[in-house]
């Protein structure tokens, strides 16, 4: 359902708007699996169950008003109220307004574990905000419509105090106005900007916050300002109203350009009448923010094409130097493209029109925001890549059919997403005509379609400069398809990583190997016969003689909670893992001539080197929780961190050499003064030494796991994990100073997962 019913967040979740719910699809990069296929977390945002009526009046005026226009003598009053949706949104004798009109991803970092937020639309005019916060839950935190309505309700309906006071409610251009003033049309998130907030004792720190702009179907735009992270009423720091000039507004987009390290903020206003113009923002208490004088026009022809869909795309202009906006357009079959970029002479702007690329009005458009390629599509099944390439005066567009006819079949497409990092493209497909005939019956699918091939992914990886691999599920994705189909790692994948790791030494690289190695490992074991979750009620009977070729299983495999995407059987995804498939590897041919022993020989190689690098990210990450401890602590101050426990792990090991380390160590525990400040069993009131990173026993055997944020002991029944199963976390205390809330808010340290 809805104009634009897919999106894709920066957290690689898609929502899919239907008649009943927002299905919400999270791609994972899982390592502890073996299978080939995409693996996906299937949520859902369910739609509410009363319908929503907009506050224009008090309840009792309002219905002696709707009954008053139902039952005009006068057609044009009483058939336009019976008729309009927005004024009867439960139908009675109509048809129900169920499902959703459109929904937006926040930037993400906004909710309370670092994630992005959902601004969901419904067909009856509900705007809500859903938060995932429980991992499988999806939470409303704000119902702004009844919010906006109720700021209109206090102002008696005007914009500010100086406009001419409002009419009576009782008369039908009245009663339209006041909808027409609260019924959103789209809405859309800005980037994450910093606000200052001053403190009791007058200084000013740093808060995060982000906007919200609201498009409405008289042309005004309602801009909410959250402060983050968004919790939800409390976290609304202001709303104002913006009047556009727009009539018939269709779509809204936020134009966001930097320049010389200043910010400049826009809003992008198209019309279902054709034109297209940006609307300034003063983003009052912004840092480091400006805006426009004036609304600048982009295009202002009446020529009855309506704009679907706009999406900005900041790029970089390499002839003249200098950043640059390129704003797109859907309009019918066409695609508008304006350019803009900010010179001496002021702010310049070329634009023009892309034909002949739909013999069908465009009903989805989407852009990968890193290269500005743009994709649209129409109901035909036809999508067009447009790649933008430079030139001295403006740009120019190549653009090439990608038939989805080969790939799936003849389909009908009704709208398309693009993965955060460009490798997968998302379509919505339904049965396209056979032998000149409707399908009977619609078969709505998300489709999956790769738009890089593995060693463009691997290269990507390698050169990135986000370094967190959580923000590049479909990338890693790829590689992981290609290790568990090859059963090896590419050796010039190796090779180019080995140079990054001795080059620079980031952490990221590390985590990024630690992956390659898990999926190495899964790829090596053999696929079970049956399936695991069904019970045997036959005895296994194993010889032996046979049992060393059985190769080591995880305890990981079973706590997993993934559900595989897959087209195929179970018994076909076994196969895609079989072992005695042909490779390069020269494993595999070992394997044929000495038996099994080679095979665990290699396993037991690679896992040995899986905690190699494992107990490396352990030790930078041990080398920054002391960092912290150093630099927040007073001279013998007990941290409530393990802190004589972590220096003496860290040096426990002979063979580790690090002078950075043995300087931090040695300072600390000049500042701790022979004080130890052990952590003790809250049930025998035990000492509970510092021997193991995961978890602590005390002498009485009672068993408490460790938090990898701050490698404290979980002495409690509820705490976090990652959301690959790696590690977890305890949960922020009111006692917790803010250092250690602050190092409890990252991400985990070895794949970069946020933590539930």
């Amino acid at each position: 359902s809805g104009l634009e019913p897919l999106a894709w967040s920066e957290d690689h979740r898609v929502s899919v708007s239907t008649a009943r719910s927002i299905a919400v699809l999270e791609q994972l990069s899982d390592v502890h699996s073996g299978g080939q296929d995409m693996v996906i977390h299937r949520t859902a945002v369910p739609a509410p169950g009363a319908a929503c009526m907009l506050k224009v009046g008090p309840k009792k005026e309002v219905a002696e008003c709707r009954e008053k226009f139902a039952s005009s003598v006068d057609p044009t009053v009483s058939q336009t109220f019976m008729l309009d949706r927005v004024f009867n949104p439960e139908g009675k004798s109509l048809t129900p307004m169920r499902g959703f009109k459109y929904s937006s991803w926040s930037p993400l970092g906004c909710d309370a574990n670092g994630r992005c937020l959902l601004a969901a639309l419904t067909m009856d005019n509900r705007l809500t905000i859903h938060a995932n916060l429980n991992r499988l839950q999806w939470v409303q935190l704000v119902d702004l419509t009844e919010l906006y309505g109720e700021r209109l309700l206090e102002a008696s309906y005007r914009l500010c105090k100086a406009d001419t006071p409002c009419g009576e409610l009782g008369d039908f251009p009245e009663f339209q106005r006041r909808h027409s003033m609260q019924a959103p049309v789209r809405m859309e998130w800005s980037g994450i900007c910093t606000t200052q907030q001053v403190k009791h004792n007058n200084e000013c720190r740093d808060v995060g916050s982000v906007l919200l702009a609201v498009l409405f179907e008289n042309g005004n735009i309602a801009v909410w300002q959250f402060q983050l992270p968004f919790l939800g009423k409390e976290s609304i720091t202001s709303c104002n109203t913006i009047e556009s000039g727009i009539g018939s507004p269709s779509v809204l987009s936020w134009w966001e350009y930097e320049h010389n390290n200043r910010k400049m903020s826009g809003l992008i206003v198209g019309s279902a009448y054709g034109p297209v113009k940006i609307i300034p923002v003063n983003l009052k208490a912004v840092k480091g923010y400006f805006t426009l004088r004036q609304p600048v026009v982009l295009w202002q022809e009446m020529d009855q094409l309506p704009v679907h869909s706009i999406k900005c795309i900041p790029l970089y202009h390499p002839y003249q130097k200098c950043s640059c906006s390129l704003v797109v357009a859907a309009r019918g079959p066409y695609v508008f493209w304006c350019l803009l970029l900010i010179s001496k002479a002021g702010l310049n702007v070329h634009n023009s029109h892309v034909t002949g690329l739909h013999s069908l009005p465009i009903v989805s458009m989407t852009a990968d925001k890193q290269n500005g390629t743009v994709y649209t599509c129409s109901s035909d099944g036809k999508v067009r890549q447009l790649i933008p390439i430079f030139t001295d005066v403006a740009l120019k567009f190549e653009h090439q059919l990608i038939k989805l006819s080969e790939v799936f079949g003849c389909v009908r497409t009704h709208g398309i997403a693009v993965s955060p990092c460009g490798a997968y493209l998302a379509v919505i497909t339904t049965e396209g005509m056979a032998n000149g005939l409707h399908p009977v019956n619609k078969n709505y699918q998300v489709q999956f379609v790769t738009l890089k091939t593995f060693e463009e992914a691997a290269a990507q990886l390698l050169e990135s400069s986000v370094q967190n691999l959580f923000r590049q599920v479909d990338l890693t994705d790829l590689v992981r398809w290609k290790i568990l189909k090859d059963k090896h790692i590419p050796q010039f994948l190796q090779e180019a990583l080995d140079k990054k790791i001795e080059s620079c030494g980031s952490t990221y690289f590390w985590r990024f190997k630690l992956f390659l190695l898990r999926i190495l490992y899964q790829s090596m074991q053999k696929a079970p016969s049956e399936v695991t979750w069904r019970p045997s009620h036959e005895d296994a009977k194993i010889l032996i003689s046979d049992s060393p070729g059985m190769g080591s299983t995880e305890d990981d495999q079973e706590e997993g909670t993934s559900k595989q995407a897959s087209k195929q059987s179970l018994g076909d995804t076994g196969k895609g893992v079989d072992i005695d498939d042909t490779t390069e590897d020269s494993l595999h041919q070992s394997s044929d001539t000495g038996g099994r022993e080679p095979m665990v020989e290699k396993l037991l190689e690679i896992q040995a080197q899986i905690e190699a690098v494992e107990m490396h990210l352990t030790r930078e990450h041990m080398k920054r929780v002391l960092g912290e401890v150093y630099l927040h602590t007073w001279i013998t101050e007990n941290t409530s961190i393990p802190t004589r426990g972590v220096c003496d792990f860290l040096m426990s090991d002979d063979g580790y050499d690090d002078r950075t380390a043995r300087v931090l160590i040695g300072h600390i525990l000049k500042k701790m003064n022979k004080q130890t400040f052990p952590e003790h069993c809250s049930l025998c009131k035990e000492i509970l030494p510092f021997t193991d990173r995961k978890q602590a026993v005390c002498s009485n055997g009672h068993i408490w796991l460790r938090c990898f944020l701050t490698y404290q002991s979980c002495q409690s029944l509820v705490y976090r994990r990652c959301l690959l199963h790696d590690s977890i976390a305890r949960h922020p205390t009111p006692e917790d100073p803010e250092w250690i809330k602050r190092l409890l808010q990252g991400p985990c340290t070895f794949c970069d997962s946020p933590v539930f």
